[in-house]
């Protein structure tokens, strides 16, 4: 690091003294690409701007939640209106009723919702609710797809365990994990072995539509309706975490896009706007389990929170209203991205695997040409962090912002103008000859 970053790395000298690694989740610290953190004072538009002045083209966008972009003056709006009525009341309000009707409406064979704080928790609370509907223990995740740090689900699980070299965490005692089975992604082969083997005693298989923790890996065809034709045969929910997906690669999620029918879906992210938010949803008969109209206990004090409320159906409605233009062409933007990353790879010589789905994006640099990652025991032979490293920093010295780690998705707003993704692509072109 030179001077151009003096203030962050004062901050961040200063933040190791009273935060553990001096921030407070794990991939901010920088270690997929080396360095010091860089700290960030304020967001306009598709813009970051840093605390030594430098601004950015932001492709992280709090890691999916910011649809509009930064501050976007409905969402900012309708958040002061709210908080200047009051935070949090621990107590029903209009507004959650109001959000989980707009993404029923708009989230296929969604029939309730169940707000909670964070993904974690959707996660957590859905596999809850999975064993306790069918009376079973196991549960069936891949190899790679991270869906929070619940005990049970940090096994093999991706993005920033992968980016850290950690093999999972210590903490997490056996028979936390003892339940927790795992295939590679896009093996159907072994999700089939593996009910054969214990079907009768696997209360739900939980997958990301894309597997966005460990770059970006789509679905091969058939993959995810294979999965969800096996999970019923023997009587197992399948739980799509749509936390990333969801309202992000169609209004519809990942489910509405490729037409599957999850027992239940998690949520979280876009449906609040920046603000903390969780959600799980899925069938009537499923949810009526949840206390207080079932057995099955989750509470949160801060579930369904005002604010978060607010900025969530500001956000989804100003994506989405109007016939969805403004998510439409922020979708464009996305693929014109994704389409000119490609062809500079091409020009460079430099073997990339580029991807994108809806507003999302993602990359690899390839250790070689002719591989194709469709899993993580692939993204970690064929990756090359180190490459992807370099080419962060070049750049942040240009003026845009990647994810700090290889193993990580990107995101598009739809403040993301043509212009910007001309901007960012002649940035990447100087970066790769750099």
């Amino acid at each position: 690091m030179n001077d151009r970053y003096a203030r962050s790395k004062a901050l961040f000298a200063e933040a190791q003294q009273l935060i553990p690694g001096g921030v407070n989740s794990p991939v901010r610290a920088f270690r997929g690409v080396g360095g010091t953190p860089i700290f960030f004072s304020r967001g306009e538009g598709a813009w970051l701007f840093d605390e030594d002045g430098h601004r950015y083209l932001d492709y992280v966008l709090s890691w999916g939640p910011l649809l509009l972009g930064h501050a976007h003056p409905a969402v900012v709006e309708a958040i002061a209106a709210q908080a200047a009525r009051g935070t949090s009341f621990g107590a029903p309000t209009a507004r959650e009723t109001e959000l989980a009707a707009l993404v029923i409406q708009l989230m296929p064979g969604l029939e309730q919702v169940r707000f909670v704080n964070s993904g974690t928790e959707a996660t957590m609370s859905a596999l809850r609710l999975a064993r306790a509907f069918t009376g079973r223990e196991k549960i069936l995740k891949f190899s790679g797809c991270y869906h929070g740090h619940a005990d049970m689900l940090l096994v093999q699980a991706g993005s920033g365990v992968a980016t850290l070299g950690l093999p999972d965490s210590p903490g997490v005692t056996k028979g936390a994990a003892a339940n927790t089975l795992t295939a590679e992604y896009n093996d159907l082969e072994a999700v089939r072995q593996i009910f054969t083997a214990e079907g009768e005693q696997i209360a739900a298989v939980i997958v990301e539509p894309i597997a966005a923790n460990m770059g970006f890996v789509l679905p091969e065809p058939g993959f995810l309706e294979g999965l969800q034709a096996i999970a019923h045969q023997y009587g197992a929910l399948l739980i799509l975490d749509e936390v990333m997906t969801g309202f992000r690669v169609s209004p519809g999620g990942a489910q509405g896009l490729w037409g599957l029918t999850p027992d239940l879906t998690c949520l979280g992210k876009v449906i609040g706007g920046g603000l903390p938010v969780g959600a799980y949803a899925g069938r009537r008969e499923i949810l009526q389990l949840v206390a207080p109209a079932g057995p099955m206990y989750q509470a949160g004090t801060l579930s369904g929170n005002p604010l978060a409320m607010a900025a969530g159906l500001a956000t989804l409605r100003a994506a989405f209203d109007n016939g969805g233009a403004p998510f439409a062409a922020a979708e464009a933007s996305a693929r014109r991205l994704a389409d000119g990353i490609r062809q500079l790879g091409e020009e460079a010589g430099v073997p990339l695997q580029v991807g994108q789905v809806g507003t999302m994006f993602g990359f690899y640099f390839l250790t070689q040409p002719g591989v194709r990652v469709t899993s993580y025991a692939e993204a970690k032979r064929w990756v090359d962090p180190s490459r992807y490293a370099r080419f962060f920093w070049a750049l942040c010295e240009r003026g845009v912002y990647l994810a700090p780690s290889q193993f990580e998705a990107g995101f598009v707003s739809t403040a993301h103008t043509p212009e910007a993704i001309d901007q960012t692509l002649a940035a990447m072109r100087e970066a790769l000859r750099a």
